[in-house]
Parts: structure tokens; C-alpha cells; sequence
């Protein structure tokens, strides 16, 4: 029997290579930290920071929580496009850029 991995049951953006994540990351109107934070606070520190971005800003948030890497660009699905980042060592950026 095979055992299911987290991306068989979680519907995560697409994925950004390495090289492109730094180029977007040193682009962020506003990189926010949320290492450490559960569900709903990154949801809500997104929708927050959305308001205040204009089309075209990218929003960097940094996390540890893998449920935000899936709830948090459908918390903002409205206002922005989601791409999302992992290091590989359990470290995520989720990006998201206002229409």
C-alpha cells in the first residue's frame, strides 16, 4: 500500500522554482512573517494586506504551517494570484500578486 502524500489531498498553487522566488521575493511590495502562526491569522493578515496593495504588487508570506500554503490564497482568491514556494526543509513563501 502506498502512503498518500500531502500534495495527493491538498489542492496547493503553483509551484515557483528557487531563482524565480528570489526575484519576486526582492519585488514584494510586503513580505510578512508568519512563521510560527496557524489558521486563520495568515488569512486574515493577508486579506488585510491586500487592501492597502494596487494591481500589480506582490504580497511574500512566510510560513511553516503547510495548511496556509492552501488557505490563504483562497482566503484572497477574489483580490490576487497565488504562486507558492518550498525550501524543501518545511519553510514556505506563499506569493501572491493583486489584480
Amino acid at each position: 500500500m502506498s502512503k498518500t502524500a500531502w500534495e495527493d489531498v491538498v489542492e496547493l498553487p503553483d509551484e515557483l522554482g528557487d531563482e524565480t522566488a528570489e526575484e519576486l521575493l526582492e519585488e514584494a511590495a510586503e513580505v510578512q512573517d508568519m512563521t510560527g502562526e496557524v489558521c486563520p491569522y495568515p488569512q486574515v493578515e493577508a486579506k488585510k494586506a491586500m487592501q492597502s496593495l494596487t494591481a500589480g504588487d506582490w504580497l511574500v508570506q512566510e510560513t511553516d504551517h503547510v495548511p496556509s500554503t492552501e488557505n490563504v490564497p483562497k482566503a484572497v482568491s477574489d483580490l490576487a494570484d497565488a504562486k507558492v514556494w518550498k525550501s524543501g526543509d518545511g519553510f514556505y513563501r506563499v506569493f501572491l500578486h493583486r489584480r
